[in-house]
Protein backbone atom coordinates (compact mmCIF):
# COMPACT_ATOMS: atom_id res chain seq x y z
CA UNK A 1 0.00 0.00 0.00
CA UNK A 2 0.98 3.54 -0.63
CA UNK A 3 2.07 5.40 1.72
CA UNK A 4 -0.56 7.92 3.27
CA UNK A 5 -0.70 11.11 5.01
CA UNK A 6 -2.69 9.97 8.37
CA UNK A 7 -5.93 11.55 7.95
CA UNK A 8 -5.90 9.74 4.27
CA UNK A 9 -5.82 6.71 5.72
CA UNK A 10 -9.88 4.57 5.56
CA UNK A 11 -10.60 1.74 8.31
CA UNK A 12 -10.36 -0.15 4.80
CA UNK A 13 -6.91 0.71 4.74
CA UNK A 14 -6.43 -0.30 7.69
CA UNK A 15 -7.44 -3.35 7.54
CA UNK A 16 -5.61 -4.38 4.49
CA UNK A 17 -2.38 -2.98 6.31
CA UNK A 18 -3.09 -5.73 9.35
CA UNK A 19 -3.52 -8.36 6.47
CA UNK A 20 0.20 -7.57 5.50
CA UNK A 21 1.16 -7.53 8.99
CA UNK A 22 0.13 -10.09 11.14
CA UNK A 23 1.79 -12.89 10.40
CA UNK A 24 -1.64 -15.00 10.85
CA UNK A 25 -5.11 -14.80 11.44
CA UNK A 26 -7.83 -17.57 12.07
CA UNK A 27 -11.52 -17.30 12.70
CA UNK A 28 -13.10 -20.04 14.64
CA UNK A 29 -16.32 -21.45 14.67
CA UNK A 30 -16.20 -23.30 18.14
CA UNK A 31 -19.84 -24.35 17.81
CA UNK A 32 -18.86 -26.52 15.28
CA UNK A 33 -14.97 -27.06 16.08
CA UNK A 34 -13.85 -25.83 13.06
CA UNK A 35 -10.83 -22.87 12.04
CA UNK A 36 -10.16 -21.48 8.79
CA UNK A 37 -7.10 -19.72 7.87
CA UNK A 38 -7.48 -15.99 6.70
CA UNK A 39 -4.14 -15.31 6.76
CA UNK A 40 -0.63 -16.68 7.19
CA UNK A 41 3.07 -16.68 6.80
CA UNK A 42 6.44 -17.42 7.97
CA UNK A 43 6.02 -20.49 10.43
CA UNK A 44 2.76 -20.36 10.56
CA UNK A 45 2.52 -21.67 6.63
CA UNK A 46 3.62 -24.88 8.50
CA UNK A 47 1.55 -24.81 11.55
CA UNK A 48 -1.73 -23.93 10.26
CA UNK A 49 -3.89 -26.12 7.90
CA UNK A 50 -6.46 -24.12 5.67
CA UNK A 51 -9.37 -25.29 7.61
CA UNK A 52 -9.11 -27.14 10.62
CA UNK A 53 -10.47 -29.00 14.11
CA UNK A 54 -10.05 -26.14 16.27
CA UNK A 55 -9.50 -28.43 19.41
CA UNK A 56 -6.31 -29.89 17.74
CA UNK A 57 -5.50 -26.40 16.85
CA UNK A 58 -5.33 -25.74 20.47
CA UNK A 59 -3.29 -29.04 21.15
CA UNK A 60 -0.92 -27.52 18.90
CA UNK A 61 -0.78 -23.94 20.14
CA UNK A 62 -0.08 -24.77 23.87
CA UNK A 63 -0.78 -28.63 25.13
CA UNK A 64 2.28 -29.59 25.01
CA UNK A 65 5.87 -29.07 26.95
CA UNK A 66 6.62 -25.72 27.37
CA UNK A 67 10.67 -26.75 26.28
CA UNK A 68 9.68 -29.26 23.81
CA UNK A 69 7.46 -30.05 20.91
CA UNK A 70 6.20 -33.29 22.89
CA UNK A 71 2.85 -33.62 23.37
CA UNK A 72 1.05 -34.27 26.88
CA UNK A 73 -0.06 -37.80 27.55
CA UNK A 74 -3.77 -38.65 26.50
CA UNK A 75 -5.05 -38.06 30.02
CA UNK A 76 -4.38 -34.82 30.26
CA UNK A 77 -6.05 -33.96 26.91
CA UNK A 78 -9.48 -34.34 28.38
CA UNK A 79 -8.57 -30.44 29.27
CA UNK A 80 -8.58 -29.10 26.14
CA UNK A 81 -12.15 -28.75 25.72
CA UNK A 82 -12.62 -26.08 28.77
CA UNK A 83 -9.17 -23.94 27.08
CA UNK A 84 -10.58 -23.21 23.69
CA UNK A 85 -13.84 -21.36 25.17
CA UNK A 86 -12.98 -17.29 25.37
CA UNK A 87 -15.89 -14.51 27.25
CA UNK A 88 -13.52 -11.76 26.65
CA UNK A 89 -10.36 -10.65 24.19
CA UNK A 90 -7.63 -12.76 25.62
CA UNK A 91 -4.00 -12.12 25.25
CA UNK A 92 -0.72 -14.31 25.76
CA UNK A 93 2.68 -15.36 24.84
CA UNK A 94 3.61 -18.67 23.73
CA UNK A 95 6.01 -21.34 22.55
CA UNK A 96 5.72 -23.45 19.40
CA UNK A 97 7.45 -25.80 17.46
CA UNK A 98 6.91 -25.33 13.87
CA UNK A 99 7.60 -28.95 12.00
CA UNK A 100 11.06 -29.48 10.95
CA UNK A 101 12.26 -27.32 13.96
CA UNK A 102 14.17 -27.89 16.84
CA UNK A 103 13.90 -24.37 18.41
CA UNK A 104 10.73 -23.01 19.63
CA UNK A 105 9.13 -19.71 18.21
CA UNK A 106 8.09 -17.53 20.70
CA UNK A 107 4.84 -15.80 19.40
CA UNK A 108 2.02 -12.98 20.89
CA UNK A 109 -1.82 -14.54 20.34
CA UNK A 110 -4.35 -12.06 20.42
CA UNK A 111 -7.85 -13.51 21.07
CA UNK A 112 -11.00 -11.02 19.89
CA UNK A 113 -14.24 -12.89 20.77
CA UNK A 114 -17.18 -11.84 18.26
CA UNK A 115 -20.19 -11.98 20.38
CA UNK A 116 -22.85 -11.37 17.90
CA UNK A 117 -22.30 -13.61 15.53
CA UNK A 118 -20.51 -16.61 18.14
CA UNK A 119 -16.99 -17.02 16.50
CA UNK A 120 -13.51 -15.57 17.48
CA UNK A 121 -10.68 -14.10 15.68
CA UNK A 122 -7.01 -15.52 16.65
CA UNK A 123 -4.67 -12.86 15.68
CA UNK A 124 -1.04 -13.87 15.99
CA UNK A 125 2.53 -12.56 15.22
CA UNK A 126 6.22 -14.11 15.59
CA UNK A 127 8.27 -12.35 18.42
CA UNK A 128 12.16 -11.51 16.93
CA UNK A 129 12.62 -9.30 20.05
CA UNK A 130 16.23 -11.01 21.10
CA UNK A 131 16.69 -9.82 24.41
CA UNK A 132 12.47 -10.75 25.22
CA UNK A 133 13.16 -14.27 23.69
CA UNK A 134 16.35 -14.45 26.12
CA UNK A 135 14.58 -13.57 29.19
CA UNK A 136 11.42 -16.07 27.81
CA UNK A 137 14.19 -19.00 27.29
CA UNK A 138 16.10 -18.46 30.57
CA UNK A 139 12.89 -18.17 33.14
CA UNK A 140 12.98 -21.50 33.42
CA UNK A 141 16.49 -21.70 35.00
CA UNK A 142 15.66 -18.86 37.54
CA UNK A 143 12.77 -20.10 39.16
CA UNK A 144 14.07 -23.81 40.59
CA UNK A 145 11.74 -23.25 43.93
CA UNK A 146 8.90 -22.28 41.83
CA UNK A 147 8.82 -24.92 39.38
CA UNK A 148 8.90 -27.52 42.29
CA UNK A 149 4.71 -26.60 41.74
CA UNK A 150 3.42 -28.67 38.52
CA UNK A 151 0.28 -26.98 39.09
CA UNK A 152 -1.87 -23.92 40.44
CA UNK A 153 -4.65 -22.43 40.60
CA UNK A 154 -7.73 -20.41 42.34
CA UNK A 155 -10.93 -21.79 43.47
CA UNK A 156 -13.84 -20.30 44.67
CA UNK A 157 -16.79 -23.19 46.26
CA UNK A 158 -19.43 -21.00 45.88
CA UNK A 159 -19.42 -20.11 42.37
CA UNK A 160 -17.89 -23.83 41.75
CA UNK A 161 -15.40 -21.78 39.42
CA UNK A 162 -11.53 -22.45 39.03
CA UNK A 163 -9.62 -18.88 37.71
CA UNK A 164 -5.49 -18.53 37.55
CA UNK A 165 -4.73 -21.97 36.06
CA UNK A 166 -0.84 -22.73 35.77
CA UNK A 167 0.69 -25.77 34.68
CA UNK A 168 4.19 -25.22 34.72
CA UNK A 169 5.16 -27.40 32.48
CA UNK A 170 3.12 -26.32 29.65
CA UNK A 171 3.67 -22.34 30.90
CA UNK A 172 4.37 -20.31 32.98
CA UNK A 173 1.92 -18.13 32.30
CA UNK A 174 -1.89 -18.53 34.05
CA UNK A 175 -4.09 -19.59 31.25
CA UNK A 176 -7.84 -19.04 30.63
CA UNK A 177 -10.08 -21.94 31.35
CA UNK A 178 -14.50 -22.63 31.73
CA UNK A 179 -13.57 -25.59 33.62
CA UNK A 180 -15.85 -25.96 36.88
CA UNK A 181 -14.52 -26.80 40.48
CA UNK A 182 -17.08 -29.83 39.87
CA UNK A 183 -15.65 -30.71 36.21
CA UNK A 184 -11.90 -30.28 37.13
CA UNK A 185 -12.62 -32.97 40.43
CA UNK A 186 -14.00 -35.61 38.00
CA UNK A 187 -10.89 -35.30 35.63
CA UNK A 188 -8.12 -35.08 37.21
CA UNK A 189 -9.06 -37.98 39.83
CA UNK A 190 -8.40 -39.82 36.31
CA UNK A 191 -5.28 -38.94 36.86
CA UNK A 192 -4.49 -39.86 40.59
CA UNK A 193 -3.25 -43.31 41.66
CA UNK A 194 -5.93 -45.84 42.28
CA UNK A 195 -5.12 -46.64 44.95
CA UNK A 196 -5.31 -42.86 46.35
CA UNK A 197 -8.77 -42.38 44.29
CA UNK A 198 -10.80 -42.34 46.76
CA UNK A 199 -8.62 -40.34 49.03
CA UNK A 200 -8.39 -37.53 46.40
CA UNK A 201 -12.71 -37.59 46.47
CA UNK A 202 -12.72 -36.91 49.87
CA UNK A 203 -9.70 -34.46 50.44
CA UNK A 204 -10.90 -32.81 47.54
CA UNK A 205 -14.78 -32.37 48.57
CA UNK A 206 -16.32 -29.11 48.77
CA UNK A 207 -18.40 -29.89 52.15
CA UNK A 208 -14.77 -31.51 53.69
CA UNK A 209 -13.12 -28.21 52.50
CA UNK A 210 -15.23 -26.24 54.09
CA UNK A 211 -15.27 -28.22 57.46
CA UNK A 212 -11.80 -28.47 58.01
CA UNK A 213 -9.87 -25.37 56.32
CA UNK A 214 -10.25 -22.42 58.37
CA UNK A 215 -9.56 -18.86 57.27
CA UNK A 216 -5.60 -18.59 56.70
CA UNK A 217 -4.70 -22.19 57.33
CA UNK A 218 -3.43 -25.27 54.86
CA UNK A 219 -4.12 -28.78 54.52
CA UNK A 220 -2.23 -31.10 51.68
CA UNK A 221 -1.50 -35.12 51.39
CA UNK A 222 0.71 -36.99 49.68
CA UNK A 223 -0.47 -39.43 46.40
CA UNK A 224 1.04 -40.60 43.22
CA UNK A 225 -0.03 -38.68 40.26
CA UNK A 226 0.12 -39.10 36.48
CA UNK A 227 2.21 -36.26 34.82
CA UNK A 228 2.17 -34.71 31.39
CA UNK A 229 4.28 -37.85 30.27
CA UNK A 230 1.74 -40.51 31.44
CA UNK A 231 4.36 -41.70 34.49
CA UNK A 232 3.07 -41.85 37.76
CA UNK A 233 5.03 -39.22 39.81
CA UNK A 234 4.89 -38.31 43.98
CA UNK A 235 2.63 -35.38 44.37
CA UNK A 236 2.03 -33.61 47.31
CA UNK A 237 -1.45 -31.75 47.16
CA UNK A 238 -2.06 -28.34 48.69
CA UNK A 239 -4.98 -26.62 49.43
CA UNK A 240 -4.53 -23.45 51.05
CA UNK A 241 -7.29 -21.23 52.24
CA UNK A 242 -7.54 -17.57 51.52
CA UNK A 243 -6.92 -14.48 54.11
CA UNK A 244 -10.67 -12.73 53.64
CA UNK A 245 -12.95 -10.66 55.93
CA UNK A 246 -16.15 -12.92 55.72
CA UNK A 247 -16.27 -15.97 57.12
CA UNK A 248 -18.51 -17.47 54.43
CA UNK A 249 -16.04 -16.59 51.63
CA UNK A 250 -14.35 -20.17 50.52
CA UNK A 251 -11.89 -19.44 48.36
CA UNK A 252 -8.64 -21.58 48.50
CA UNK A 253 -5.20 -21.94 46.37
CA UNK A 254 -4.82 -25.48 45.40
CA UNK A 255 -1.26 -26.09 44.26
CA UNK A 256 0.24 -29.75 42.84
CA UNK A 257 4.20 -29.51 43.86
CA UNK A 258 6.58 -32.23 42.54
CA UNK A 259 8.24 -34.36 45.39
CA UNK A 260 8.92 -37.49 43.78
CA UNK A 261 12.81 -37.16 44.08
CA UNK A 262 12.55 -36.22 47.82
CA UNK A 263 9.68 -39.41 48.29
CA UNK A 264 12.00 -41.94 46.59
CA UNK A 265 14.93 -40.99 48.20
CA UNK A 266 13.06 -41.32 51.55
CA UNK A 267 11.69 -44.76 50.23
CA UNK A 268 15.23 -45.76 49.48
CA UNK A 269 16.01 -45.13 52.97
CA UNK A 270 13.49 -47.10 54.55
CA UNK A 271 13.81 -49.90 52.35
CA UNK A 272 17.69 -49.90 53.59
CA UNK A 273 16.52 -50.08 57.47
CA UNK A 274 13.85 -52.50 56.73
CA UNK A 275 17.07 -54.30 54.93
CA UNK A 276 18.29 -54.09 58.16
CA UNK A 277 15.28 -54.86 60.38
CA UNK A 278 14.30 -58.21 58.69
CA UNK A 279 18.00 -59.37 57.22
CA UNK A 280 20.29 -61.60 58.99
CA UNK A 281 23.69 -59.88 59.97
CA UNK A 282 25.87 -62.97 59.69
CA UNK A 283 24.27 -64.18 56.50
CA UNK A 284 22.31 -61.84 54.48
CA UNK A 285 19.61 -64.16 54.32
CA UNK A 286 16.19 -62.90 55.93
CA UNK A 287 16.11 -63.30 59.95
CA UNK A 288 13.88 -65.30 62.27
CA UNK A 289 11.28 -62.33 61.95
CA UNK A 290 11.56 -61.95 58.00
CA UNK A 291 10.78 -65.20 57.00
CA UNK A 292 8.34 -65.48 59.79
CA UNK A 293 6.59 -62.77 58.08
CA UNK A 294 7.11 -64.76 54.91
CA UNK A 295 5.47 -67.93 56.47
CA UNK A 296 2.82 -65.90 57.75
CA UNK A 297 2.19 -64.61 54.20
CA UNK A 298 2.41 -67.72 52.63
CA UNK A 299 -0.68 -68.62 54.83
CA UNK A 300 -2.62 -65.83 53.42
CA UNK A 301 -1.87 -66.59 50.17
CA UNK A 302 -2.66 -70.59 50.43
CA UNK A 303 -6.61 -69.27 51.99
CA UNK A 304 -7.09 -66.99 48.94
CA UNK A 305 -7.05 -70.06 46.89
CA UNK A 306 -3.36 -70.34 45.92
CA UNK A 307 -2.26 -74.21 46.27
CA UNK A 308 1.10 -76.03 46.28
CA UNK A 309 2.84 -74.23 48.71
CA UNK A 310 5.53 -76.24 51.01
CA UNK A 311 7.77 -74.90 53.79
CA UNK A 312 11.27 -76.69 54.49
CA UNK A 313 13.50 -76.76 57.30
CA UNK A 314 17.50 -77.05 56.31
CA UNK A 315 20.07 -77.98 59.51
CA UNK A 316 23.36 -78.53 59.23
CA UNK A 317 24.43 -81.87 60.83
CA UNK A 318 27.06 -82.32 63.50
CA UNK A 319 27.15 -78.40 63.64
CA UNK A 320 28.19 -78.23 66.87
CA UNK A 321 31.26 -80.10 66.80
CA UNK A 322 32.87 -77.65 64.02
CA UNK A 323 32.37 -74.64 66.45
CA UNK A 324 34.02 -77.65 69.25
CA UNK A 325 36.77 -78.51 67.17
CA UNK A 326 37.46 -75.19 64.88
CA UNK A 327 36.58 -72.52 66.87
CA UNK A 328 33.13 -70.14 66.26
CA UNK A 329 35.10 -68.37 63.46
CA UNK A 330 34.82 -71.23 61.01
CA UNK A 331 31.07 -72.07 62.22
CA UNK A 332 30.22 -68.54 61.11
CA UNK A 333 32.12 -69.35 57.89
CA UNK A 334 30.35 -72.49 57.82
CA UNK A 335 26.76 -70.59 58.08
CA UNK A 336 27.60 -67.58 55.42
CA UNK A 337 29.06 -70.74 52.88
CA UNK A 338 25.77 -72.30 53.27
CA UNK A 339 23.44 -69.29 53.20
CA UNK A 340 25.68 -68.77 49.77
CA UNK A 341 24.45 -72.24 48.77
CA UNK A 342 20.76 -71.69 49.54
CA UNK A 343 20.32 -68.51 47.82
CA UNK A 344 21.86 -69.62 44.54
CA UNK A 345 19.55 -72.96 45.10
CA UNK A 346 16.31 -71.00 45.49
CA UNK A 347 16.91 -67.96 43.36
CA UNK A 348 15.27 -69.75 39.95
CA UNK A 349 12.23 -70.71 42.70
CA UNK A 350 9.15 -68.70 43.96
CA UNK A 351 10.63 -69.06 46.97
CA UNK A 352 12.13 -67.20 50.44
CA UNK A 353 14.44 -68.39 52.53
CA UNK A 354 15.84 -67.21 56.07
CA UNK A 355 17.99 -68.17 59.26
CA UNK A 356 15.53 -69.20 62.16
CA UNK A 357 18.19 -69.57 64.26
CA UNK A 358 21.42 -71.17 65.08
CA UNK A 359 22.36 -73.88 61.87
CA UNK A 360 18.19 -74.08 61.09
CA UNK A 361 17.19 -72.30 57.72
CA UNK A 362 13.39 -72.10 56.28
CA UNK A 363 12.27 -72.03 53.36
CA UNK A 364 8.94 -71.11 51.98
CA UNK A 365 8.35 -72.66 49.09
CA UNK A 366 5.58 -72.24 46.01
CA UNK A 367 4.19 -73.91 42.76
CA UNK A 368 5.87 -76.88 43.19
CA UNK A 369 3.88 -80.10 43.73
CA UNK A 370 4.65 -82.49 46.71
CA UNK A 371 7.09 -85.05 44.17
CA UNK A 372 8.47 -81.69 42.58
CA UNK A 373 8.83 -80.48 46.65
CA UNK A 374 10.58 -83.59 47.24
CA UNK A 375 12.63 -83.74 44.17
CA UNK A 376 14.04 -80.46 44.96
CA UNK A 377 14.47 -80.88 48.70
CA UNK A 378 16.72 -84.38 47.40
CA UNK A 379 19.03 -82.15 44.99
CA UNK A 380 19.47 -79.46 47.81
CA UNK A 381 20.66 -82.06 49.84
CA UNK A 382 22.98 -83.99 47.56
CA UNK A 383 24.14 -79.60 46.44
CA UNK A 384 24.72 -79.59 50.11
CA UNK A 385 27.12 -82.54 50.35
CA UNK A 386 29.30 -82.14 47.82
CA UNK A 387 30.31 -78.62 48.54
CA UNK A 388 33.44 -78.17 50.19
CA UNK A 389 32.90 -76.13 53.32
CA UNK A 390 37.07 -75.16 53.91
CA UNK A 391 38.14 -76.06 57.20
CA UNK A 392 34.92 -77.45 58.12
CA UNK A 393 35.73 -79.65 55.10
CA UNK A 394 32.17 -81.55 53.56
CA UNK A 395 29.21 -81.46 55.65
CA UNK A 396 25.68 -82.65 55.22
CA UNK A 397 22.38 -81.38 56.31
CA UNK A 398 18.87 -82.97 57.48
CA UNK A 399 15.33 -81.82 55.56
CA UNK A 400 11.54 -81.60 57.21
CA UNK A 401 9.11 -80.61 54.66
CA UNK A 402 5.31 -80.01 55.48
CA UNK A 403 2.81 -79.26 52.94
CA UNK A 404 0.25 -76.58 53.73
CA UNK A 405 -3.23 -77.91 54.54
CA UNK A 406 -6.75 -76.33 54.67
CA UNK A 407 -7.51 -74.81 58.04
CA UNK A 408 -3.41 -74.85 59.11
CA UNK A 409 -2.24 -72.46 61.43
CA UNK A 410 1.16 -71.17 61.85
CA UNK A 411 1.51 -73.75 64.42
CA UNK A 412 0.24 -76.43 62.62
CA UNK A 413 2.36 -76.63 59.47
CA UNK A 414 5.45 -74.99 61.28
CA UNK A 415 5.43 -78.23 63.87
CA UNK A 416 4.65 -80.51 61.10
CA UNK A 417 7.56 -79.16 59.33
CA UNK A 418 10.32 -79.23 62.50
CA UNK A 419 9.20 -82.77 63.53
CA UNK A 420 10.16 -83.90 59.80
CA UNK A 421 13.36 -82.50 60.22
CA UNK A 422 13.87 -84.00 63.71
CA UNK A 423 13.21 -87.41 61.88
CA UNK A 424 15.53 -86.82 59.86
CA UNK A 425 17.98 -86.21 62.01
CA UNK A 426 17.16 -89.05 64.29
CA UNK A 427 16.92 -92.06 61.64
CA UNK A 428 20.30 -91.21 60.38
CA UNK A 429 21.01 -87.66 59.40
CA UNK A 430 21.65 -86.49 55.56
CA UNK A 431 17.82 -86.91 54.73
CA UNK A 432 14.02 -85.61 53.38
CA UNK A 433 11.50 -86.52 55.44
CA UNK A 434 8.04 -84.83 54.18
CA UNK A 435 4.91 -85.29 57.06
Amino acid sequence: MINKALEDYTAEDLLVLLNENVDAIVLVDPAINKYRTIASRGIFEKVLDETGDYQELIEKLWFHFSDSDEEIVDDYKAFISYYGEFRGKYSRRLKIYPEGCETPCVIQMNVYPMERIGKYVFAMDILDDEEYYEEFMTTNKIKTIQNTYLFSMFVDLLDDSTSSISVTEISEDTVKSNISYSQWRLVTVNLIWPDSQKQFLKFTNPDFLKENLSIGNTISFDCMMKNLEGTFIWVKLIFSRAQTINDEDFKFVFMVQDINEDVKERLETLKKYEGLVLRDSLTGLLNHGGIKSEIEAAIEDFEDGESNISLMMIDLDNFKSINDTYGHSVGDATLKALSDVLKKFYAEKEAAVGRWGGEEFVAVVKDMTEDETLDYAENLRKTVADVDFGEAGHITCSIGISRFNTNDSFEDVFNRMDKAMYYSKETGKNKVTIL
